[in-house]
Order: structure tokens, then C-alpha cells, then sequence
């Protein structure tokens, strides 16, 4: 599969850090909306073609059924992570704890800010079989990302953990999981809650964390 970078994830990639309103066709902001509301058994076409105010066969002329716009949401949300977090890592160098760190970040800065979007890989199990396995794909890059650099840390001595897959798939479930609690209105900011989480999965994959980095993270963020 190919990793590399499309033209038009290349400006949003460089800004990393930046969220802006989500550029999606109306179709699929209130298919989103929608799936998010009612699940996505819970949604007919027609359901979803009301909300938009167009009439079935409109929408049809622009997304083939209801599965393609399941699978488009779901493809854009992990390309954007993806996107996102090769930036990251660019930006971070060569040092593998100072990549780890900026990918974690980039990904919980991704659930957060796109939670609308995120949430929806719990949807995961209505994907068709073909469609299941290209955005399996996908994710499956993003945890080789991170394995292949808590591989890296380990052979340098900064990553100690005996297990790097299961801590790797520890992290993502800790990141990906701020999609389903997240709040904009809650205690902490998308960047709060993003350094906090570096401070728990360096934790997670055998860095050691002194305690004064619980009250200042920026040492072992990638900034």
C-alpha cells in the first residue's frame, strides 16, 4: 500500500496542530451527523437525504448507497490522521522519543478536534467486507508507525517495554478512546488533554516520566 502523501493532504499536514471547520460535502456532514445520532443501522438513505433537503435520487447521483458514505467518512477521518501524524513525526526528526511523542500527540489532537468523525470508527463492523479491509489497512499503517518507532526507542535504550506491539495497541486505545469522552466545554483543552496523554503512553511504553512532569509535559512534547 502506498504511504505517501496526496497533493491535497500536503498544506493541511504541514500545520499539523491547526483544525479548521470540517471541509466535507453537505451529504456527508449530515451523514455524520446521522450515524453519530442514530447508528448506522439506525439510518436509511431517505433519513439522511431529508436532513440535507434533497430527494433520494439527488443523493444518490452523488454517493452510490448508503455504505459509500459510511466508507468515505470513515477513509477521510483516518487519511487525516495519517496525514497528520507523518507531520508530526517529520517535524519531530530522527529521535524516536521525540517522534513517539509527536504522534501521540497528533492523534489525540485528531480525536479531539475531528471527534465527530473519530467516533465513528465504532462503525467499523458495518463496513463491507472490501471496504472493511482498505480502511483495516489504513489503521493498521498507523500502528506500524508507532511500533516501528517504539521498536527504534527500544534498540537506543529509551523505550523499555518487553511487549512493544501490545503496548502500541495500549496506546492507540487510549488515544482513539478521547473520541468517546471528549468535550469542548469540559476542564481541558484538545491540548490539555493531548500532553497528558504523552505523559501516559511514554508511560506505557517504558520511558520513565518523573513526577515535576506531571505539572510541565513540554519537555516531552515534540514542540
Amino acid at each position: 500500500m502506498s504511504t505517501e502523501q496526496s497533493q491535497d493532504s500536503t498544506t493541511t499536514a504541514r500545520h499539523w496542530r491547526s483544525y479548521g471547520p470540517l471541509d466535507l460535502h453537505p451529504i456527508l456532514v449530515h451523514a455524520m451527523e446521522a450515524f453519530n445520532e442514530h447508528g448506522y443501522h439506525g439510518t436509511s438513505v431517505r433519513h439522511i437525504a431529508g436532513r440535507v433537503g434533497v430527494t433520494v435520487p439527488a443523493l444518490y447521483y452523488h454517493y452510490e448507497n448508503k455504505q459509500a458514505l459510511l466508507a468515505t467518512l470513515l477513509e477521510t477521518s483516518i487519511k487525516d490522521v495519517l496525514d497528520r501524524c507523518r507531520a508530526a513525526a517529520a517535524e519531530a526528526g530522527p529521535a524516536p522519543l521525540a517522534r513517539f511523542c509527536g504522534m501521540v500527540e497528533s492523534i489525540v489532537l485528531s480525536m479531539a478536534h475531528r471527534r465527530s468523525l473519530a467516533f465513528l470508527d465504532t462503525e467499523i463492523r458495518s463496513l463491507e467486507p472490501a471496504n472493511r479491509a482498505r480502511y483495516v489497512a489504513l489503521r493498521d499503517y498507523l500502528q506500524h508507525m508507532l511500533l516501528d518507532t517504539v521498536e527504534a526507542g527500544r534498540a537506543e535504550g529509551v523505550f523499555t517495554t518487553p511487549i512493544p506491539a501490545d503496548a502500541v495497541r495500549a496506546v492507540l486505545i487510549m488515544c482513539q478512546g478521547v473520541a468517546n469522552w471528549f468535550r469542548t466545554d469540559g476542564p481541558l483543552t484538545a491540548e490539555q488533554v493531548a500532553e497528558r496523554h504523552v505523559l501516559l503512553c511514554l508511560g506505557t511504553v517504558g520511558h520513565p516520566v518523573p513526577s515535576p512532569a506531571l505539572q510541565d509535559p513540554a519537555p516531552y512534547s515534540s514542540r
